[in-house]
């Protein structure tokens, strides 16, 4: 039988969590634009882990921007499908099969304007989420009046909004909460920004902006979580046996999960009440912290050790932390190197050895095939942002070369030891294995290690300012130990160098 509505009587409880019938009838309080796996399995799980617990009592309403997607599936599952959540916590072994319930309908912004329109005149909705990617918060000059679904995803707020304003005669209560989960830093200060900036190229009344600016809340936000989405068939065919059903829509996530939402407000609070249902829902005055922890330790550590695992022969990250010698070193990064270079005032050294921890038990997730060769594109960008700050302010307090954070960096120089062939991309060769260097700096890389020596080129790269902004040479001594650690990297085996680090220091 295909998972539906009708047949949740009949599923075995032991296997899956399923809602109550009651639930269909909540009202509709979520307008969602997007319908990826990381709304379905971040946002989505904790409103419909709320509802279940009586607490936030609302559907949501999916808009679906692109003419591909999943709306057919939703409406022959009514809303319903499976998340599958797997991994490690404190070491143990996770499975849980959960029916999410939360969402009421899809519609597509292409053909359902109208009925995406009509929900602005429903008193229940209060809160709007997205995720149109990266590039879906952008300003496009377009006009909302003519009856047409605006192209960009700004532009559809705005006449969303403008519609509630006008149907609610600008209403204080009627103002919504808008949370953005896009990846980019303050996404709900820049996605008002944009949303203001529209409504004076339409020439939209001053009330309206007015209500706009003193009624409705734009939260920044930080999501992470992550969604691999549909299981592989082996597994997918395993779940479905062990439920009794069939889903189109099942996924799988990690256990981990955190959603940060910055707001005072209280009103911001109340409309979020499903935080309450859940520690991985954030809602703080300054985010800032949670964006440090997970930007420095987990895609900072990413980073720092990315090309020592290629080297070292691993595929994945769980593979390389199946290793006790490469675990140990990643351990000793964190804990003695990363979290006392971000430990201070706002940061507390139990917060970062509390988040490091969940971090080994997200690396060594046995459900998850995180590829390092993924991980490694754009590294030179990646280093910058994640890990010359690191670097920075290591030097800062310790006034000595971080060991771990040397290796790493002399590993990274030499995963980039590539040439350019005729397809016009660059490769390297290490003992025999050829990879792609999908990396904006691969040129100047090829340029350096076709020309020049290893320690020439440990200047040049150290020195170069366009790459960092910031003469890493003059960290005293760190210039030294890439040298010696890149001579050594090419001499010996990867395992073999990381063996001979200072042992972990557990506790900050």
């Amino acid at each position: 039988m295909n998972l539906s509505r009708k047949v949740l009587s009949a599923i075995d409880q032991k296997q899956v969590q399923a809602p109550a019938e009651s639930y269909f009838n909540l009202p509709e309080k979520v307008l969602q634009f997007g319908t990826g796996v990381l709304l379905r399995g971040l946002p989505d799980y904790f409103i419909d882990k709320a509802n279940k617990q009586g607490i936030f009592n609302g559907r949501i309403v999916v808009v679906k921007s692109t003419t591909a997607g999943t709306a057919d599936a939703f409406d022959k599952q009514d809303g319903l499908f499976t998340l599958c959540v797997r991994g490690l916590s404190d070491g143990k072994k996770i499975e849980e099969n959960i029916i999410n319930a939360s969402v009421s309908r899809v519609l597509s912004a292409n053909t359902d304007w109208a009925e995406v329109l009509d929900c602005a005149t429903d008193i229940n909705m209060q809160l709007i989420i997205s995720n149109t990617t990266e590039v879906g918060i952008t300003l496009v000059n377009e006009h909302i009046k003519n009856g047409k679904p605006p192209k960009s995803f700004p532009a559809k707020l705005l006449a969303f909004l403008y519609k509630r304003y006008q149907f609610f005669k600008g209403s204080p209560a009627s103002g919504m909460v808008i949370v953005p989960t896009e990846l980019i830093t303050d996404n709900g200060k820049k996605l008002e920004a944009i949303v203001e900036e529209l409504a004076h190229f339409n020439e939209l009344d001053y009330k309206f902006i007015d209500w706009l600016e003193t009624h409705n809340h734009f939260c920044n936000s930080l999501v992470d979580r992550i969604v691999p989405g549909k299981l592989n068939s082996n597994d997918h065919q395993k779940v479905e046996k062990a439920v009794g059903y069939t889903d189109e829509l099942m996924i799988m996530s990690e256990v981990y999960r955190l959603w940060a939402i910055e707001s005072d407000n209280n009103k911001v609070k109340e409309v979020l009440s499903f935080a309450q249902a859940d520690e991985g829902v954030v809602i703080a005055p300054d985010i800032t912290k949670y964006r440090e922890l997970k930007l420095r330790l987990l895609n900072g550590s990413h980073s720092f050790t990315c090309a020592l695992a290629l080297l070292a022969g691993f595929t994945t990250v769980k593979e390389a932390m199946a290793d006790d010698t490469f675990a140990g070193f990643i351990k000793g990064l964190m804990f003695s190197e990363i979290a006392p270079a971000i430990t201070g005032k706002d940061l507390s050294a139990i917060e970062a050895k509390q988040f490091a921890l969940q971090v080994l038990d997200r690396y060594s997730n046995p459900y998850l095939e995180h590829a390092w060769q993924s991980i490694s594109m754009q590294y030179t960008s990646k280093m910058k942002m994640r890990n010359v700050p690191l670097i920075a302010e290591y030097y800062c307090r310790h006034k000595q070369a971080p060991e771990r954070m040397a290796i790493g960096f002399a590993a990274y120089i030499l995963l980039m030891k590539g040439s350019q062939k005729a397809d016009g991309k660059y490769y390297g060769n290490f003992k025999g294995a050829e990879y792609l260097i999908s990396d904006d700096a691969a040129g100047f890389y090829a340029s350096l290690w076709n020309n020049k020596k290893t320690d020439e080129i440990v200047h040049d790269v150290l020195s170069n300012e366009e790459l960092w902004e910031i003469d890493l040479t003059h960290f005293e001594g760190f210039e030294d130990a890439i040298k010696y650690y890149l001579k050594a990297l090419q001499q010996d085996e990867a395992l073999t160098i990381i063996k001979n680090t200072r042992s972990v220091k557990m506790t900050l």
